[in-house]
């Protein structure tokens, strides 16, 4: 299962929906996403893809989050800043 596979099923779930409802497109205001449901949602990608998400609610770079393809992306770079094992 690929990344936005997954990305895409913990989004799904936090608005509760099909996971073949949603794509990189999706845009998440527009799908019903709250403040809330972006915070569940970053615990959900560190638990999931052993990562550390840097959070800090004034991020300009969190405010760039406006799609599920964008919540992907913080996952690769996250993954990609993850110490070898």
């Amino acid at each position: 299962m690929q990344n936005i596979d997954i990305v895409r099923e913990i989004v799904a779930g936090q608005i509760s929906r099909d996971p073949s409802e949603i794509t990189e497109q999706t845009n998440l205001e527009e799908a019903g996403y709250d403040s809330l449901d972006v915070l569940e949602t970053i615990f959900a990608i560190e638990e999931r893809f052993k990562v550390r998400v840097p959070f800090d609610a004034n991020d300009p770079k969190l405010k760039e989050m406006k799609t599920v393809g964008d919540i992907a992306r913080i996952v690769e770079e996250a993954i990609g800043q993850r110490a070898p094992a």
